[in-house]
């Protein structure tokens, strides 16, 4: 099957983030097997999604794990020009939800899949799939524990996040928390006799506002931008009517980290300024919604060097974006981003990826293969 053939049933899949994903799985899990790929499901804690490990060669010789995430953001928006779960095709152009982001690259690594299976690899390639990397990197982290006990230390790990076929060596690391606020409802005649959620919630949005301001003034590192570790307050929410006491209020507050920065620390003012509200009698509770580290691989790491090579292509120093691969490299496996498609087109109606992408991934994975098997 051709990488756009591939594709078209990957798209069928509505494997949206935080949703089960058994259907998409138990497909490529098939399809590999019946090549005489060596499949392992290792599932997440939530019962309903699972990640897929699959090793083509020799496991027990050092290899490359070339991997992407299975699930996709919603459709929902209304300007999509054809359904989204169904592959569209135009001249050079596919469309569908998880064409770019990161289907594209998944199709491309399973049409190759059938000829390193014919070849003899004297490095395995693994493929590593992985579920709920929208929602912040949730699924990888259980995969990523089990690789000890299913190969040998890998050599390192592409991850096909779109690039446009450029590696990319560094992005910056994340981490999430939603703040929840209780206070006590009333009649807004008598402020007195409640406490005001919002009002309280004021002083925890000040503190990231300030701390906002404070992360731009420096480190820096030019290789990103904008060069400094940042923070916003990207939902709040909160109150039933203009004439009640609002008796709760919830805020959600990532902060993105340069290389060095541990993204999770820079959250640690905010948190400070929720827990002392409850020296006035609110209930507060703090909820880490994700974290991931940043990646930061040199340019004269082999993995950089290979990636180059096989790509036809100078790396990047760094995205904005952040992806799987810092977890990777937190792991000590060496990783690096290259994938089809541009993420500017991706979590936006009409998505798409080209086939000469695919064409251009394709000669990628193919050149890897060549290169495990020399």
């Amino acid at each position: 099957m051709t990488p756009a053939e591939i594709l078209d049933r990957l798209i069928a899949f509505p494997s949206v983030v935080g949703t089960p994903n058994g259907e998409i799985v138990a497909w490529i899990a098939d399809y590999l097997e019946k090549i005489g790929a060596k499949v392992t499901l290792i599932p997440g804690p939530e019962g309903d999604r699972s990640n897929l490990f699959a090793t083509l060669g020799p496991a027990d010789r050092p290899g490359y794990i070339v991997s992407g995430h299975m699930d996709v953001v919603p459709a929902g928006e209304p300007d999509w020009s054809s359904d989204p779960f169904a592959m569209r095709r135009d001249g050079d152009h596919l469309f569908g939800r998880g064409t770019s982001d990161m289907k594209g690259f998944l199709a491309t690594v399973l049409a190759a899949a059938p000829e390193f299976a014919k070849r003899e690899l004297k490095h395995p390639i693994h493929i590593a799939f992985s579920y709920d990397e929208e929602a912040g990197c949730r699924g990888v982290p259980h995969m990523i524990a089990k690789i000890p006990d299913l190969c040998a230390k890998p050599l390192g790990a592409i991850i096909g996040e779109p690039s446009g076929m450029r590696a990319v060596r560094a992005h910056k690391g994340k981490a999430a928390a939603r703040i929840t606020v209780k206070g006590l409802a009333g009649h807004s005649s008598r402020p007195d006799l409640g406490r005001n959620a919002i009002h309280a919630m004021a002083n925890v949005l000040n503190a990231t506002i300030t701390q906002a301001a404070n992360l731009a003034t420096g480190p820096f590192d030019d290789a990103f931008q904008p060069p400094y570790s940042s923070m916003q307050a990207g939902i709040i929410s909160g109150g039933q009517a203009l004439n009640i006491i609002p008796e709760e209020a919830v805020m959600q507050v990532e902060a993105r980290a340069i290389t060095g920065v541990d993204p999770a620390g820079l959250l640690t003012q905010v948190k400070e300024a929720a827990e002392a509200l409850a020296k006035d009698g609110f209930e507060v509770e703090w909820t880490e919604l994700n974290a991931y580290p940043a990646l930061s691989l040199a340019a004269d790491a082999p993995l950089a060097t290979l990636v180059e090579e096989l790509s036809g292509n100078e790396s990047l120093a760094a995205v904005s974006y952040g992806t799987e691969a810092g977890l990777f490299q937190q792991a000590g496996i060496d990783a690096i981003i290259c994938g089809p498609g541009d993420i500017g087109r991706a979590h936006k109606p009409d998505e798409y990826v080209l086939i000469s992408e695919l064409e251009a991934c394709l000669s990628m994975i193919r050149a890897l293969g060549d290169h495990c098997a020399a």
